[in-house]
C-alpha cells in the first residue's frame, strides 16, 4: 500500500510537496544506539527523549496529513556501525510495503576501514542516492581541529570521499555553520559530486555575529556549481520556534542560493521537538510569499526531484 496516496490537502494550500529530509526507525528491527542505551547529551536541540520510540511510515504519514505529499527522502537515522547496509535493506522493505521512502541517503564514516565495502553494499539499493556522514568538527566557532583525522583537510577522509563519484552518489553535507566555508572548499576540491547542505547550514546561534559567519559560508558554498541547500530544522535548542528569525533566515538561504538551488525538507521526526508539518510549512510560506508559483513549485517539490533523481514526475499532480 501506498500511504502517501491517502494523503490530501485540506486547507488552501495544495502544492505538490517532496518531503526532502526525514527518518525512520524501528527499535526492536535494529539497534539505534542514541535512541536507546546511548543517549546523547550534547544533542544541538536539547532534550530529545520524546523521539526515543518507533518511528515507522504510518507515524510519519499521520505527521504529513493535510498536505498533499508525493514522495520523500529518508536521511540515515544513526543505526549502529555494524547495520549500515541493513538500515538501506529495511527501508527497501519499508518501500515495498508502503511506498515509502521514495529514495534513501544511506551512512559510512569516511574513515572507518571498510568504507568502500559498505559503499559497494549501499550501491546494490536501487533506491541509493547518497551519503550523509558527519566529519570530524570543532566544538565552536573560535577552535579549530583543521587536519585532524576525520576531518575535511584528512587526506584518508578525502580519499574515500572521493569513491562517492564512482557510485554517482551525492553529499549530504551535515556540518556547523562555522565550517560552511571548509564545505566549500571540499566542494570546489570534488566538482563531480553533487552536494546539498543540510538543515539551512544549521545557524544556531541568531545573533548578528552567528549569522554573519553562517551567512559568509552559505555565500562560499553557494559559489560552488554543484552544491544546492535544504532549507529545513529551523527549531532551536530547548523547543524554541522563532517563528520572526525563522522567516529571516529562510529568506536569506534562498536568496543567496536563488530558486533552482532551494529544496523544502522537515527533518520529522526531528523537529517534531519544535513544531509540527504544518507549522515548518507556514514559515516557509511566509519567507516566500512574494515568490513566484514556478519558484514554489521547485522549491517545495521539483528541485528534490532533480537533485535525488526521484521517481516522480516533477508535475505530480
Amino acid at each position: 500500500m501506498d500511504l502517501l496516496k491517502t494523503l490530501s490537502p485540506s486547507g488552501e494550500f495544495a502544492t505538490p510537496i517532496v518531503d526532502a529530509h526525514h527518518h525512520l526507525w524501528d527499535l526492536k528491527a535494529g539497534h539505534y544506539p542514541t535512541k536507546t542505551d546511548q543517549y546523547d547529551k550534547n544533542f544541538f536541540l536539547g532534550d530529545y527523549r520524546a523521539i526515543c520510540r518507533d518511528y515507522m511510515p504510518s507515524d510519519y504519514v499521520e505527521a504529513l496529513k493535510g498536505f498533499h505529499v508525493v514522495g520523500s527522502v529518508h536521511i540515515q537515522a544513526a543505526r549502529a556501525m555494524n547495520e549500515q547496509v541493513a538500515e538501506t535493506e529495511w527501508l527497501g522493505t519499508m518501500n515495498a510495503q508502503f511506498g515509502l521512502p521514495s529514495v534513501v541517503v544511506g551512512h559510512v564514516s569516511f574513515i572507518q576501514p571498510d568504507c568502500a565495502a559498505i559503499l559497494e553494499g549501499h550501491a546494490k539499493s536501487p533506491l541509493m542516492r547518497g551519503i550523509r556522514s558527519r566529519p570530524t568538527t570543532s566544538p565552536g566557532p573560535h577552535a579549530s581541529v583543521a587536519g585532524a583525522p576525520g576531518t575535511m583537510q584528512d587526506d584518508h577522509w578525502r580519499r574515500n570521499f572521493a569513491l562517492l563519484e564512482k557510485h554517482g552518489m551525492s553529499w549530504d553535507m551535515r556540518i556547523p555553520y562555522w565550517h560552511l566555508e571548509e564545505g566549500a572548499e571540499v566542494a570546489r576540491s570534488f566538482p563531480g559530486i553533487p552536494m546539498v547542505v543540510n538543515h539551512t547550514g544549521l545557524p544556531l546561534d541568531r545573533s548578528e555575529e552567528g549569522l554573519a559567519i553562517w551567512r559568509k559560508g552559505l555565500a562560499a558554498l553557494a559559489d560552488c556549481p554543484n552544491v544546492v541547500i535544504k532549507i529545513s530544522e529551523l527549531g532551536l535548542p530547548h523547543g524554541k520556534w522563532d517563528v520572526p528569525s525563522n522567516v529571516r533566515v529562510v529568506r536569506e538561504a534562498a536568496s543567496i542560493f536563488g530558486p533552482d538551488r532551494i529544496i523544502f525538507a522537515s527533518n520529522l521526526p526531528v523537529a517534531s521537538l519544535s513544531t509540527n508539518f504544518g507549522g515548518i510549512v507556514a514559515v516557509m510560506r511566509e519567507a516566500l510569499a512574494k515568490e513566484s508559483p514556478e519558484t514554489l513549485a521547485k522549491f517545495f517539490a521539483r528541485n528534490a526531484i532533480r537533485f535525488y533523481r526521484m521517481p516522480i514526475q516533477e508535475d505530480a499532480p
